[in-house]
């Protein structure tokens, strides 16, 4: 008979040890977890499960002691206020502690971006420059100082360039000079490389006046390598302002694609301008 009865009262001693075990656990809850963490959760805060992994966002409250919690795919869960905790409002959160490194981590990616941007080929100066090819029959020195019309077509209104043409393998330092009265002021100077052409100003009909009489002076050299001296150019020119007028002194030409008034300066190191 005792027997009997110790079967019948096991049920109910362990469904009192489990409620001990609960209370025990709910009050060592309580004793760590400030009541200000239990208390101020409200709507919206961020919590998680202090007995079990998991949390959610607080969507709403059953009483005083019941949380509504809304976990990532809306479903609510009735949980003890004892039971969660406000994630932002726990001294062990590691929450700012992630997105601070993250946040450094996006910083150190960004620099490193930027500084490979900076270090791209494409971004770095071209240093490397090609010589020019020379020529057969280029060793012998030609230079041409050339007017093209703008608009061939309207001539009577158009506006001109002016040129200085290399026409040999030197290169060739010039200065391009305009008399005013006895006086001479410079006009323009620089070098041209060989073979090529450098554009020196564009001017009107206004300005053939004081262009009418201009010097050409030059020095040829070349870079990196022996080569035979050549004399110095200075020649002075006249120029025919009457020929802007005209369609027939603008000729076609090995230069230009349009018709050109060209003056030889020199040509196969005969100087066809002389002081």
């Amino acid at each position: 008979m005792s027997f009997g009865l110790t079967l019948r009262l096991c049920p109910k001693i362990f469904m009192l040890g489990k409620i001990q075990i609960n209370l025990v656990f709910h009050l060592l809850i309580c004793t760590f977890v400030p009541k200000k963490r239990i208390n101020a959760m409200k709507i919206g805060d961020q919590v998680r499960f202090l007995s079990e992994i998991g949390g959610g966002r607080v969507a709403g409250f059953q009483g005083k002691n019941i949380v509504l919690v809304e976990d990532e795919d809306g479903f609510q869960m009735p949980m003890l206020k004892t039971e969660v905790v406000v994630v932002g409002e726990e001294d062990y959160d590691t929450k700012h502690v992630v997105e601070a490194k993250a946040q450094s981590a996006k910083a150190a990616m960004k620099g490193s971006d930027e500084e490979e941007l900076e270090n791209e080929p494409a971004d770095k100066p071209i240093t490397f420059k090609a010589k020019p090819e020379e020529r057969a029959g280029g060793d012998k020195l030609s230079a041409y100082l050339a007017f093209v019309p703008m608009d061939m077509k309207e001539l009577s209104q158009t506006r001109f360039e002016s040129y200085l043409i290399n026409d040999s393998n030197y290169y060739l330092r010039y200065v391009y000079l305009i008399a005013e009265g006895a006086a001479w002021s410079v006009r323009a100077e620089g070098e041209i490389e060989p073979n090529t052409k450098e554009y020196i100003e564009e001017f009107g009909r206004e300005d053939l006046n004081t262009l009418e009489h201009c010097c050409i002076q030059l020095i040829a050299y070349k870079r990196d390598k022996h080569f035979l001296l050549k004399p110095t150019v200075n020649a002075q020119v006249r120029i025919d302002t009457v020929k802007f007028y005209k369609l027939h002194a603008f000729r076609e030409n090995m230069f230009f694609e349009q018709p050109a008034l060209i003056y030889t300066i020199i040509e196969n190191d005969v100087q066809k301008v002389k002081l």
